[in-house]
């Protein structure tokens, strides 16, 4: 991402703060371990990573924005998340192992390469992104920014796919038509 990216998401999360305080429904509907070290890849103000801190687990929220970084420091208060300033089009992940990545809303085809490498054996990748056919209903997010149908599922190389769903989901707002996915490192 460029200065100008950086700028336009500070910007967004200076005038509308965090867009909910409240973790994705997808997240909490899986059964997931408690403890263990968790990522959440570009996670914005920390709505899931602070869901994932209240469980247990060691979380590290790596985003692009100094602003939602500085709005998830003060809703963690004292829950164990570090917060990483990075941009993950140039810049890798922060060091693994993990026990959990997720990664919801934030397309980086690239990453897929370097999942495995960043789980611990056993370990899961809890992955959430709108796809082309979200178009029929929303111009947003634009198509560079969407998978194609049916897409995800090739992207996962190294690992072991758990669940994958893909469909017109509702978390509490109008419809998306998303790709779900729930993948598992094999030791």
């Amino acid at each position: 991402m460029s200065a100008a990216d950086r700028e336009k998401w500070d910007a967004r999360y200076r005038s509308q703060g965090a867009e909910s305080s409240e973790p994705s429904p997808f997240l909490t509907s899986l059964e997931l371990a408690e403890g263990g070290r968790a990522l959440d890849v570009a996670g914005g103000a920390g709505r899931n990573a602070i869901w994932l801190a209240r469980r247990g687990l060691q979380v590290t929220l790596v985003d692009i924005s100094r602003e939602a970084l500085a709005l998830a420091r003060g809703a963690a208060g004292a829950l164990p998340v570090a917060l990483v300033c990075a941009d993950l089009e140039t810049e890798p992940l922060p060091a693994g192992p993990f026990d959990l990545i997720i990664s919801f809303n934030f397309l980086r085809r690239e990453l897929f390469a370097a999942f495995p490498a960043s789980l611990a054996p056993g370990g899961l990748l809890v992955y959430l992104q709108p796809t082309r056919s979200n178009l029929q209903r929303h111009p947003r997010p634009p198509a560079a920014f969407l998978l194609d149908d049916g897409e995800l599922p090739g992207l996962v190389k190294g690992l072991e796919i758990v669940s994958y769903q893909e469909g017109w989901f509702s978390d509490g707002d109008q419809p998306r038509h998303q790709a779900r996915l729930v993948a598992r490192k094999v030791a």
